[in-house]
């Protein structure tokens, strides 16, 4: 039974005394320290101090078990002395003291503590294991420096490479102007007579004006806001302005912002404002502890990001995946093959399979090790990281494994940064946030914390509920129809069905009908003797609309017949998108595209031709129309 005698004088704060020369008692109790900070004083049992100022405790009972004197003089041990100890700490002090109110809890909790004591040596081997040498509460100060800095140059890099495109794709002159698009919804709302609720349906700041000049301001706002956020001043705010202004160009790219890179890079984009110090000042911001709630949201987002990777893989039913033989199709069919991508293909058929193997343990498996130990989260961490080299390595999809690599160094704390850099623990100060002083801007962020949070998890669970009890995954299809405009609440996972086969389009323009000179697009499979590119993290967008296009037919793809109607016109705009301009002197008279089937050379062929590709035409995708062609058909529409 505790021990519950009373002992004099009684201490100014609690005391907890331990064995000082049990290292696996010292671990744990400089984790204990960090919970409780200053509200508990621990004393080794060998230090002068505990025999002079309490010379009535037993060596041999302390040497049993732990021995806590609160300020009563109250003398408890074992699980008792340390439930009461872990009581004195925010967050989970409250199940601490619920114990302490159940006899049958505490009649457990003993038992178990006395197990845990006779076994101190294999469970120090476990705790190192788990942990490695220190088991103390990590902190994160490193990890959301290096992160926030990170996700800054993400923007910047996906601002730029918009910036290059967005008269091509989006201008007055570009294959989907944006300021058409705006006049036809606004024409709708106005018929239907929808207000204020058209800022949720499409939201995006080309409600003010969608032309030329604002989507060139609002790439540029979105390069000085990367770069506001990345010096660390009002980083909050900034990151909501970046936030903001990618959603507003996302809704106005329309077909050419489809991706799921997009999305991702606005949900960690709308986390991150709460993993930020809402300061405004670089220094003053510096010294506001990381939220481990908002690290939390954005860990479950690294955690649904890779296991639904994986779980769409085999939820499809793709045979191909299942048989662990997809990665012998993937590399020549993927958008945009690297520059290493055709030595890979031909590396040998056991090797494709082991890395398949490899790819859905890391997809499956070690996503449940984020909220492990350190030493089984360094697992995952070391993973997912070499899954994302690989894929960096190999292919080119613009900004999405940076984004995925930003998220996995939340899974590294400050001792294990420490340790890489060869020095001692960070000395940053750890925010007890049960204990200070809340302000009206702080109770905000944690009000509009909490409702992010119901939001994330019931939308994020919902693929994982899905496919293992399926009927009940739609549960949360009535937030997700109200919340889909935003963007920024989303289901992942790429190529859920391989694609065993390559399909390219060649675009071609004549001016008589009867020569025809092919388009070259600057990145996309074209001219066979073309080695693939590096092209991340820029993405040339219309090169991947391309690749999608040639997986349907046209009449699923009107964009297309917009970019032929724009090379008739001769748009300064959208051929500049392309790699070269066969009517330099004047527009083509007609336009077409053709579908060829690609492939990878074999090394024989090349050797012989020195092309990278091989392919065979298959038909025509678009037949030959003029812009006559274009006008008749609009007139017979009407």
């Amino acid at each position: 039974m505790p021990d519950t005698r009373s002992i004099g004088p009684a201490p100014a704060r609690s005391v907890l005394v331990y064995d000082g020369e049990c290292r696996f008692c010292r671990m744990w109790i400089e984790r204990w320290h960090d919970a409780t900070g200053d509200a508990v004083e621990y004393l080794a049992q060998q230090s002068p101090d505990c025999t002079a100022r309490f010379p009535q405790l037993d060596p041999v009972a302390l040497q049993e078990a732990v021995h806590r004197v609160d300020t009563g003089g109250r003398v408890t041990r074992g699980a008792e002395a340390v439930l009461q100890t872990l009581a004195e700490a925010p967050g989970w002090g409250r199940v601490a003291r619920v114990g302490l109110e159940s006899p049958v809890f505490l009649g457990i909790a003993e038992r178990l503590y006395r197990w845990v004591a006779r076994n101190r040596v294999l469970f120090s081997l476990a705790t190192r294991g788990l942990w490695g040498d220190s088991v103390r509460r990590p902190t994160w100060w490193v990890s959301r420096e290096v992160f926030l800095v990170g996700l800054a140059a993400v923007h910047l890099v996906a601002f730029l490479s918009l910036w290059v495109q967005v008269d091509g794709m989006q201008g007055t002159n570009g294959i989907l102007p944006a300021s058409e698009f705006m006049a036809r919804v606004g024409e709708q709302v106005n018929e239907q007579g929808i207000g204020w609720d058209r800022y949720r349906l499409l939201p995006t700041l080309g409600w003010w004006g969608a032309g030329d000049r604002a989507l060139h301001g609002l790439c540029g706002l979105g390069v000085l806001l990367a770069v506001l956020a990345a010096t660390g001043y009002a980083r909050a705010l900034a990151l909501f302005g970046l936030w903001l202004t990618y959603l507003s160009l996302s809704v106005l790219g329309q077909d050419f912002f489809a991706f799921q890179w997009d999305t991702l890079l606005l949900e960690t984009t709308l986390l991150a404002v709460f993993l930020a110090p809402w300061r405004l000042g670089r220094m003053a911001a510096r010294s506001v502890a990381p939220s481990r709630w908002a690290r939390g949201l954005l860990v479950w987002l690294l955690f649904r990001l890779m296991l639904e990777s994986g779980i769409v893989k085999l939820a499809s039913g793709d045979p191909v995946w299942r048989s662990m033989t997809a990665l012998e199709f993937h590399y020549w069919t993927q958008p945009l093959p690297g520059p290493w991508s055709w030595y890979v293909h031909h590396a040998p058929a056991w090797l494709h399979r082991a890395c398949c193997v490899a790819m859905f343990a890391i997809e499956l498996g070690l996503p449940w090790l984020v909220l492990a130990p350190r030493r089984w989260r360094g697992l995952a961490f070391l993973g997912f990281t070499g899954l994302q080299v690989a894929i960096v390595a190999t292919g080119n999809y613009t900004f999405f494994n940076l984004l995925a690599l930003l998220l996995g160094m939340l899974l590294v704390d400050d001792a294990t940064w420490a340790r890489w850099w060869r020095r001692g623990r960070s000395e940053r100060p750890v925010a007890v946030e049960g204990r200070q002083v809340v302000s009206g801007g702080e109770a905000w962020r944690r009000r509009l914390l909490v409702g992010v949070t119901a939001v994330s998890l019931v939308i994020g669970a919902r693929p994982l509920v899905g496919f293992l009890a399926p009927g009940w995954g739609g549960l949360a299809s009535g937030w997700d129809r109200w919340l889909a405009p935003l963007r920024t609440f989303n289901d992942y996972g790429l190529f859920a069905v391989m694609t065993t086969s390559r399909a390219e389009i060649v675009v071609e323009g004549s001016s008589d009908g009867l020569v025809w000179k092919a388009y070259e697009f600057r990145h996309k499979p074209g001219a066979l003797d073309r080695r693939p590119g590096q092209v991340a993290p820029h993405q040339p967008r219309l090169d991947w609309q391309m690749w999608f296009a040639a997986l349907g037919d046209v009449r699923h793809n009107p964009w297309l017949v917009r970019l032929g109607i724009r090379l008739l016109e001769g748009s300064s705009e959208v051929v500049g998108l392309l790699s070269d301009n066969p009517f330099p002197e004047s527009p083509p008279k007609y336009v077409r595209a053709r579908l060829y089937a690609y492939r990878f050379s074999t090394p024989a062929e090349r050797r012989a031709t020195g092309h990278w590709w091989v392919r065979e035409e298959k038909g025509l995708y678009c037949p030959a129309f003029s812009l006559p062609d274009v006008v008749e058909t609009a007139r017979e529409d009407r």
